[in-house]
Order: structure tokens, then C-alpha cells, then sequence
């Protein structure tokens, strides 16, 4: 596998300070290499969302322009008056656009260290009226990265010994949600590691979706629990983060893993990230693909069926909380009883 090493020199205090290397996919390969590179790319991919759930994605076709002009974009709606914002900082979990601080103010009394815009982005784009440049990138970037998420889930499908289409068939992508998100992490003097959630912008979670992307400014504070440990992801320049969501999880009956990740600031300087996020049809019940239930791919399903709408809404509408939400759709195997 081509594994970018990270430089972990100065990592936050509770991130690893050994170097650990992150999975790095080149989209380029799996789109375009012979039979052979693919093959063996599609190899790669798979282990990566197996034993990570985390890799970076490079060749993506998302011009560094972009990436940077929605990032602009989004610094810019955070500066603005907040008479400007007023009408989407009372929004709910489910109202298409959100601007606001923590990761639920209603619930969790804005104790993360985070402001944050979210606009529902496909089948509509959602955005506010300003700034006037937003509406304009945000609408190319969800294009962008939706075509890019798209041709992952693709590869993604094949990796689990399926056809190119089978996820996207049993997940409505069609009609698939997608939501961006513009976070901003001001610095904090309390940093990573002391005792003061002040120094937390998002505590351990993992995404509700399909897959999200995500790229960032020029500071860290993205970490990832690798093997029982937190590692700080340091991205290749221009390289999208990928994270594997729940509903992979589903739909791949636990093959494929979630990942936990968190967000710490720094204590000196702003962090900003955008967040790309596709998951299914809001309306899809998403359960494991039946062949990975079953011999030789599986042996039973893990998870029950749940409406996309349905779990999106309970896991934004309460704290994080690690994997709950996933747990509320897992089964419960009965231990097995040996008789004598």
C-alpha cells in the first residue's frame, strides 16, 4: 500500500507521538490504472477502510482553488454581524441550513470550541444569502465532491467483492444527501490535553453518513483512533481526508468500520476545515447488502434496518457520544448455549 508517513514530532498532548502512517488512495489509479494497478488498488482501498476506516485521497480532481475559495467563503460568514446569521442560529438538527457553535447548542450548551455553518447541499443546495460568493462555491464544491465521494463509494463496492453499483443500488445515492459543512476553531489558551473541555471543537464521534471528506487550513487538530490509540492525521498538501461513516458500517454488515475521530484546537492559532458529507436517500432504509450477510461473505446480519432520516435525526439531536447511535441499530446476538 502506498502509506504516507506523518510527521509526529510535536503532536497534541493524547495524540501519538510515534510516526504512524495514514493510508493514502490515488483516485487517479482506481479510475483510470490498467486491470492490474486497479486490482490491486481496489486491494489497497479495502484494507484501508478495514483497518482504518481513514485514508487520504490524492489526484482527486478538486482544484486547491476551490478547496481554498470555500474555505474563504465560509470565514467570511463567520465574521459577518450577528444580526446577519440570526435567522439560521435557532435552526434544528434537520433544518437545511444550521449556523451556530459546539455541535448542538440545545443540547450540549456550546461547550466545544467551535463555530460552524451547515447547509444541506443535494438533491438542493441550502445557503445563506451572504456573503454574496457563497452560494456560487458552495453549489461547484458540492459538485466537485459529490462526484468524487460517488466514484469511492464505487471502488468501495468493489472492494467488498461486489459490482461498481451494488452500494449505491441498495443506498438510493441517486437521490443521495449531502451536506457541507464550514467549521472554525478559534485558538484556545487551554490547549489539548488539560483538563478544559474549552480546548475540545468536537469531541470523539463518528460521521451519521456515508463517507465525508474533508480538507483543512494549514493547522492540525484532526485526530483519529487508530489500534486504541489517538493519531493526529497531518495531510499530504492538497490531499482530501476520507472517513468512513455509519452507514457504511450498515450497509457493509461491520466489515467496514466507522471511524472515531475528534477535533482539538491549538492554542495559538485558528484552525478551519470543510467537511463534505454524502449519506443515502434520506428516505432509503439502510441495512447490510444480504450478500454480506451470508457464506462466504458473511455469517449473519449485525445490524437491523433504519431510515437514513430517521438516524440522522437522533444522532444530531443528542450529544456525542462515541459509536451510540450506531449501537441503537446493532443486533444482539444471544451467547450460544452448549449442551452437554
Amino acid at each position: 500500500m502506498h502509506t504516507q508517513i506523518m510527521d509526529m514530532a510535536s503532536p497534541p498532548s493524547g495524540a501519538s507521538s510515534e510516526q504512524d502512517g495514514i493510508p493514502v488512495v490515488d483516485l487517479a489509479v482506481l479510475l483510470n490504472g490498467d486491470a492490474g494497478e486497479r486490482s490491486q488498488a481496489i486491494r489497497h482501498l479495502g484494507r484501508a477502510c478495514q483497518h482504518w476506516g481513514f485514508f487520504m485521497v490524492t489526484n482527486h480532481g478538486v482544484p486547491e482553488a476551490l478547496q481554498s475559495a470555500m474555505m474563504d467563503a465560509c470565514r467570511e460568514l463567520f465574521g459577518l454581524p450577528p444580526e446577519e446569521k440570526a435567522e439560521f442560529m435557532d435552526a434544528g438538527p434537520m433544518d437545511p441550513v444550521r449556523v451556530g457553535t459546539g455541535f448542538n447548542s440545545a443540547v450540549d450548551g456550546a461547550r466545544y470550541w467551535r463555530d460552524y455553518v451547515k447547509m444541506f447541499a443535494h438533491p438542493e443546495l441550502h445557503c445563506p444569502a451572504k456573503p454574496d460568493a457563497l452560494r456560487g462555491v458552495a453549489a461547484e464544491y458540492a459538485a466537485r465532491t459529490r462526484a468524487l465521494l460517488l466514484d469511492l463509494t464505487a471502488a468501495i463496492s468493489e472492494s467488498l467483492g461486489l459490482h461498481a453499483g451494488r452500494v449505491a443500488e441498495r443506498l438510493d445515492l441517486g437521490s443521495c444527501f449531502q451536506i457541507l459543512v464550514g467549521n472554525h476553531y478559534p485558538p484556545c489558551a487551554a490547549g489539548p490535553g488539560d483538563d478544559d473541555d474549552g480546548a475540545v471543537g468536537l469531541p470523539a464521534h463518528s460521521d451519521h453518513g456515508l463517507l465525508t471528506l474533508l480538507c483543512q487550513n494549514a493547522v492540525d487538530g484532526l485526530q483519529v483512533m487508530h489500534d486504541g490509540r489517538w493519531l493526529l492525521a497531518k495531510p499530504i498538501p492538497g490531499a482530501f481526508f476520507v472517513i468512513a461513516g455509519d452507514q457504511l458500517e450498515i450497509v457493509s454488515n461491520g466489515r467496514y468500520k466507522g471511524v472515531l475521530h475528534r477535533a482539538l484546537v491549538d492554542r495559538e492559532q485558528a484552525r478551519m476545515s470543510c467537511v463534505s458529507l454524502i449519506g443515502p436517500c434520506l428516505d432509503a432504509v439502510v441495512e447490510p447488502v444480504p450478500e454480506l450477510a451470508v457464506p462466504p461473505l458473511g455469517l449473519g446480519l449485525e445490524f437491523r434496518g433504519v431510515k437514513y432520516r430517521d438516524y440522522m435525526e437522533h444522532q444530531q439531536s443528542n450529544k456525542l457520544n462515541d459509536k451510540g447511535a450506531l449501537d441503537l441499530v446493532r443486533v444482539q446476538k444471544r451467547p450460544a448455549i452448549l449442551y452437554t
